[in-house]
């Protein structure tokens, strides 16, 4: 198992919803269309000069580290032919600027982790190495306003489970959060997780969490890094801090089109694996890790340099989402969960109080 890792914890797949600015939570909460907008910056104006340095960074960010070198040698092209072009002359806005090469970007590669972020703060020099203490305080302390992704823990009706998780938070933060909640849920019969508003987060809380739902050690995927020319193999922890909830019993994941990131790679591989039943409606599909990169003192890109490859598909669900097991509308999941989760519970419940509660709770749902 390669865990070795050579880049700074901010090699991720963007983890959004928290709507946290700063160069430091760039990579957590930096994508436009999967994050909330933060406090607003003040804008400032961007010359001739300024627009052709923040392309020619994007060139040879592209060049050195996007995931596929023959779409990075298109776009760096057709970047370089706009600008030649004076397709951004009349662009005068360091925000529209960035959202002009998001769009830019995106519309060649339809990669949603290629992105383009102005900063009103100068952004340092060193900001592509590692975060100072200073930053990663910050980080965590703007996580902390956000529970580091868990969005609530109950116990439904028939003894059911629930979670619903918006993100995946920093390791640091997150590890307590999820011990604690399979302390309370350790003795429930099924689990149900949310991830219908799960718009990604950091890979090693992903498999910390995934690590819960297993009884050994399982593969999940690898990573393939093209900036370092490696491949990363991913697997599940043999212990955790706490109560793990195995696999014995059943586990359900909701899903809707803004489940994004690395909470996909959660879901398609606990869905490939055949640990999770997964229902709801087909994902955003961006599988693409990377980490920040600047380009001058006030623009970073995100560029997307891993991909992931999944041991039993071999592929991804980059671009194309992951279809669930059972389709519905995202505001039906939770409840088409229950019901499958009951109806699976029933048979095998040898308590008739009990039975006849289930079944009770089964007919007021279905």
């Amino acid at each position: 198992m390669d865990t070795k890792r050579k880049t700074k914890t901010a090699r991720v797949a963007i983890l959004a919803g928290a709507g946290m600015l700063g160069v430091a939570g760039f990579a957590l909460f930096g994508m436009p269309g999967h994050a909330q907008s933060g406090p607003p910056q003040k804008d400032m104006t961007v010359d001739k000069s300024t627009r052709s340095e923040v392309i020619d960074g994007i060139i040879v960010n592209l060049d050195r580290a996007y995931v596929f070198p023959d779409k990075a040698a298109v776009m760096g092209k057709d970047l370089r032919a706009q600008l030649l072009h004076g397709d951004f002359d009349s662009v005068t806005s360091a925000e529209k600027f960035a959202d002009t090469l998001t769009d830019a970007l995106q519309r060649d590669s339809h990669d949603q982790h290629l992105v383009v972020r102005y900063f009103e703060d100068a952004i340092s020099p060193k900001s592509d190495q590692d975060d100072s203490p200073v930053d990663k305080a910050a980080e965590l302390a703007d996580e902390s306003h956000f529970n580091f992704g868990f969005s609530g823990v109950d116990r439904l009706k028939g003894d059911i489970g629930y979670i619903d998780l918006h993100q995946f938070g920093r390791p640091q933060g997150v590890a307590t959060r999820i011990a604690a909640a399979m302390t309370l849920l350790g003795d429930t019969k099924a689990l149900v997780i949310d991830l219908r508003h799960c718009s990604g987060g950091d890979p090693e809380s992903v498999m910390l969490f995934a690590s819960y739902l297993y009884d050994k050690p399982t593969h999940l995927n690898d990573v393939y890094w093209r900036d370092e020319n490696r491949t990363e193999q991913r697997w599940t922890q043999a212990s955790v801090a706490g109560t793990k909830y195995g696999e014995a019993r059943k586990l359900y994941l909701l899903t809707s089109s803004d489940t994004f990131s690395g909470c996909e790679d959660f879901a398609y591989a606990l869905k490939n694996n055949k640990r999770a039943t997964l229902i709801g409606e087909t994902t955003g599909g961006g599988a693409h890790a990377g980490s920040p990169h600047r380009l001058d003192a006030h623009f970073m890109m995100f560029v997307p340099s891993g991909r992931p490859i999944n041991p039993i598909t071999h592929t991804d669900w980059e671009g194309v989402g992951i279809v669930p097991d059972i389709k519905a509308s995202a505001k039906n999941a939770l409840d088409i969960a229950q019901i499958t989760a009951l109806k699976a519970l029933i048979p095998a419940e040898k308590d008739p109080d009990w039975k006849k509660k289930l079944q009770e709770r089964l007919h007021e749902l279905d």
